[in-house]
Formats: C-alpha cells, structure tokens, sequence
C-alpha cells in the first residue's frame, strides 16, 4: 500500500495576481505565496489547495471547488455585494437569486454556481 503522507488539490488560473485577490478580498480565504511562484489557499478544516499560474489555460466544465457556507442566502448576498455574478444554468431550477434549491427538493444541497477571475467555476453551497 502507498504511504501517503499528505493530500492537497490544484486549480490553474491565468493570472496568479487576479487570483490572489479574489480567493481572498472577495472570497476571504488565507492565500500565501509558496516557493513554487504560485499560490496555497489554506482551507477552514486544514489542508491546502495549489492555485498555479497556467498561461494557456482552459477552465473546466464542472465544479473545481465548493465552498460550503452555513446561510447560502447570506453568502449570495454577500457575494452579490462585492461584485461575484452568479451563473444560471439550465434545468438546474435556480431561483431569482441563482441558488438552487436541494433540499426544497430532497434532491441534495441548496448551491450557487460563479466563476473565478480565470473562467474556474466555483459553488457555494449548503447542506
């Protein structure tokens, strides 16, 4: 069995700079510069995620990270209010506050999509 001594996940971005600003003035997450020129956002229950610069970047199609919030309406405002447009995506029932409602529905947790500066499509979410 492989001894694994650690785990972290990574996200590309375009512009590193962009990216230190907005995961944290506008997300409010602890990001630090790392000794690999990129970026370690530190999550809330530890751990890490490497954010490093990709200049032919291509964002994904899905998800890369969920932050999940304990009030997603004060978290969309909140949001809302520093300049995060929130994606509407069809058949995926989304209110006029672009947050769809899961557990309304039985159907999983209530979630709002955005993106990051880099085109990176991000959630809130909550269970």
């Amino acid at each position: 069995m492989v001894a694994i001594t650690g785990l972290f996940s990574g996200i590309a971005v375009k512009d590193l700079d962009a990216a230190r600003t907005f995961y944290r003035d506008t997300l409010g997450l602890s990001v630090t510069d790392n000794a690999m020129s990129a970026l370690d956002i530190a999550l809330p229950q530890g751990g890490i995620i490497f954010v490093y610069p990709k200049a032919d970047h291509e964002p994904a199609t899905y998800t890369v990270l969920n932050l999940e919030v304990a009030d997603i309406d004060a978290a969309v405002d909140e949001l809302k209010s520093k300049g995060v447009r929130f994606e509407v995506y069809d058949g995926s029932h989304q209110d006029d506050k672009a947050i769809a409602r899961g557990k309304a529905a039985n159907f999983g947790p209530d979630i709002a999509w955005f993106l990051d500066p880099s085109g990176n499509i991000l959630s809130v979410l909550s269970n």
